[in-house]
């Protein structure tokens, strides 16, 4: 288990290496904006670039630029969307807006999604699983943005629940605040329900047509009972580590719905450093870095989470 630990650690390590090397060159490829542009703040734009050696051979400012961020963390200033802030501060500073948005959304969405795959197994072949498997395969199929629009239709125009947009400054915890996620937080919570509710369903439909359940109740247990104490036990198995992985996600946000609802997390920074008119390249290399390890990362703790929720298992052990 150590041995298989060890090794996915590694090959995340090197895909990751990889994945920001190419991010680099091809941001290299790119014009830089002259720092005559930067009016009073030509001259820090100018220290810095010279720090990161903009001024030397792309190889050469590949090794200062490893030193420097993956080492030691510095990332450097923003050249257009923040021009002259730090770009860890100013990522640190939208962060909390992304992670208790899509925390939110996970506290709506897995124990509902557990609830109706578990109501859909019981009802195997009834209407009551016909009409949720329908609805699943409908909110699997249509993206995220779509239920945003709908709920930013029916909820905020038309019923006048909820506003457009969440609301501005850092209360985080007060119910203004959280009353003002709540459209953001149904059009990401959607999909979740709907893709956690098929597999939820799949599983424990097979395991509840398995030998040894039938043989619990010939011994005498209940319907109730075997689905407690061994059905929903045993499903658990797969169905653990893909919640496991949600939650790990629950930083790196959305970048469409954050955009469509406002919310200042990292989403929406994320887009406006590409798509602005002078694109942000040390927020771009930032972000990339942070999303690229989150997906890694998130990967490797679904792999190992196997192991330890059924101890049966052995990841990487030989025959």
């Amino acid at each position: 288990m150590v041995k298989y630990v060890l090794k996915r650690i590694a090959l995340m390590l090197m895909v990751f290496i990889i994945i920001i090397s190419m991010c680099f060159i091809l941001v290299k490829l790119l014009p830089n904006k002259p720092t005559q542009q930067f009016g009073k703040d030509m001259q820090l734009i100018e220290m810095r670039r010279k720090a990161l050696g903009y001024d030397k051979p792309i190889m050469e400012q590949y090794g200062i630029f490893l030193r420097r961020t993956l080492l030691g963390g510095d990332w450097g200033v923003s050249e257009s969307l923040y021009l002259g802030q730090n770009v860890w501060d100013k990522f640190m500073e939208k962060m909390p807006a992304t992670v208790l948005v899509n925390f939110y959304t996970m506290i709506f969405s897995v124990p509902l999604g557990l609830l109706l795959g578990i109501y859909a197994a019981l009802k195997k072949n009834k209407w009551q699983d016909h009409l949720i498997s329908t609805l699943v395969v409908v909110f699997v199929s249509v993206p995220s943005y779509v239920y945003a629009f709908l709920v930013q239709y029916f909820l905020c125009f038309k019923l006048q629940l909820f506003p457009y947009q969440m609301n501005s400054g850092y209360n985080y915890f007060t119910y203004s605040m959280f009353h003002s996620m709540v459209p953001a937080i149904l059009s990401l919570g959607f999909g979740t329900v709907a893709q956690l509710t098929r597999y939820t369903r799949a599983e424990l439909t097979e395991v509840l047509t398995s030998d040894y359940l039938l043989l619990a109740r010939t011994k005498g247990l209940s319907r109730a009972q075997t689905t407690v104490r061994h059905a929903l036990r045993n499903s658990m198995v797969p169905i653990f580590p893909m919640i496991l992985g949600e939650f790990i996600g629950i930083m790196s946000g959305s970048l469409i719905i954050e955009q469509i609802f406002g919310i200042p997390g990292v989403g929406p920074l994320y887009v406006n450093s590409i798509t602005a008119a002078t694109p942000d390249y040390n927020f771009f290399m930032l972000l990339s870095a942070f999303y690229t390890f989150i997906g890694l990362f998130s990967g490797i703790v679904v792999d190992i989470s196997y192991g330890f929720i059924d101890p049966r298992i052995r990841m990487g052990s030989k025959k």
